[in-house]
């Protein structure tokens, strides 16, 4: 008996990963091995990334809520120090964009736990 070999769903597979390989240049959108090592490769990135993504925000905010909060003669720790003391329920992308966006709401904030 003659081996059954499903190429349809194989030939699938293949075409799903060239597809999303698609932009690449030469042999890295088109030959399978390479196209499929570049896909697993870039979805290892893309899953890495997605976590410093947050972790380069987090850090961004902070440098901007340092730099308002310097302006009132406070540092970055001791102002964010005074809020939990005084249960000042405010995250950091807020802080930050209140320091950056809306300077007279900022100072009303850091005045209130001065």
């Amino acid at each position: 008996m003659p081996r059954s070999v499903n190429h349809v769903a194989s030939r699938a597979r293949r075409k799903k990963i060239l597809k999303q390989t698609k932009g690449n240049f030469l042999g890295r959108a088109n030959v399978w091995t390479v196209a499929k090592n570049t896909f697993e490769k870039g979805q290892q990135y893309a899953y890495r990334d997605r976590r410093n993504k947050k972790r380069s925000f987090r850090a961004l905010w902070i440098q901007r809520i340092n730099a308002g909060a310097r302006q009132f003669g406070l540092s970055y720790s001791e102002l964010i120090g005074k809020l939990a003391k005084a249960n000042v329920e405010i995250n950091r992308k807020v802080l930050a964009d209140l320091a950056m966006n809306q300077p007279k709401a900022f100072e009303a904030v850091v005045n209130s736990v001065k």
